[in-house]
């Protein structure tokens, strides 16, 4: 099995910085679309690193982490730049953020690696993950809004296990096998829970996409490729789903690597409909981030001038 080194060295590292633009390195926001001629740039700043954009339900907003903080970013007048939300007490967040489904409240992981709820206007949070010892990184909530997928990490030398965080706010942990997984997220109709995982091959840095039944069953692996496939989401239709590739070989989702962007149809995710090259890896795509009409898709670009 594959220890998850980038989760490790995350973590570390974001105990003491988050990070942030390089010399010469800007975050740009791209939205793009299956029907779509090619991607859009909608905003860029050469100020914060900014990552892991969301789609508001209402389709005004892409919500955003950087430094830190949870910032919006109005998607019809990007020209306003970004509006930071402020929560109480204050996290210190991480790029796995999730809106629930009433479209009012952020689920939120912090650098404490525990998962809060909070108003996406701004206000208290609340704790929801047990002071269990572990590690909790958060990818999805359920279409009910009673239930979320995180990766659940005992000990960096080990692979993270998908784990269910129940109404009860009991834990329930489903069997995906061996390796690493990551990414864990609910189809919109509730029935599967997609992730990429490392549970198809001994060889280190071969992620692919593959998908369980909701209450757990064998895995679906789902592509095949020469490339390391990770977080898969679908959009709100069920129709389409966006994922990232890295270089074959890469180990983890670091940042900074020439990765694509694709977009496939469900019925085949080996046959990309659209597909954008870009610099960047971490921060890209980490979350769900299609349009409530399932028309777009948000990513961030981190080129760097020379």
């Amino acid at each position: 099995m594959t220890p998850p080194t980038d989760r490790q060295d995350t973590a570390q590292q974001e105990k003491s910085h988050h990070r942030t633009l390089r010399t010469g390195q800007r975050s740009q926001v791209w939205v793009a679309g299956p029907n779509l001629p090619a991607p859009r740039l909608l905003f860029q700043t050469d100020e914060i690193l900014i990552e892991a954009p969301n789609w508001t339900r209402d389709g005004q907003h892409l919500l955003v982490n950087g430094d830190g903080a949870a910032w919006t970013l109005n998607v019809h007048h990007p020209e306003q730049g970004l509006d930071r939300i402020v929560f109480d007490p204050p996290i210190s967040l991480n790029n796995d953020h999730v809106l629930s489904p009433d479209g009012e409240h952020i689920y939120l992981s912090a650098m404490d690696t525990h998962i809060y709820r909070g108003p996406l206007a701004g206000g208290p949070v609340t704790q929801l993950t047990p002071n269990d010892g572990k590690r909790h990184f958060l990818h999805g909530v359920s279409p009910d809004d009673r239930r979320l997928a995180y990766v659940q990490i005992d000990d960096f030398t080990q692979p993270g296990a998908l784990a269910v965080l129940n109404p009860d706010h009991t834990v329930t942990v489903l069997d995906t096998g061996p390796g690493h997984l990551d990414g864990p997220e609910w189809s919109p109709d509730g029935r599967w829970i997609y992730f990429n995982t490392e549970a198809f091959t001994t060889t280190p840095g071969h992620a692919q996409i593959a998908r369980i039944p909701d209450r757990g069953g064998p895995l679906q692996r789902l592509t095949t490729s020469s490339t390391v496939d990770w977080f898969p989401h679908l959009s709100p239709d069920g129709r389409w789903a966006s994922h990232i590739a890295f270089p074959l070989g890469t180990t983890g989702h670091p940042a900074d690597l020439p990765v694509e962007i694709r977009l496939v149809s469900v019925d085949d995710w080996n046959q990309p409909v659209q597909s954008y090259a870009l610099l960047g890896g971490q921060g890209s795509l980490n979350v769900n981030s299609w349009s409530p009409d399932s028309t777009h898709v948000a990513y961030i670009a981190y080129p760097i001038e020379t």
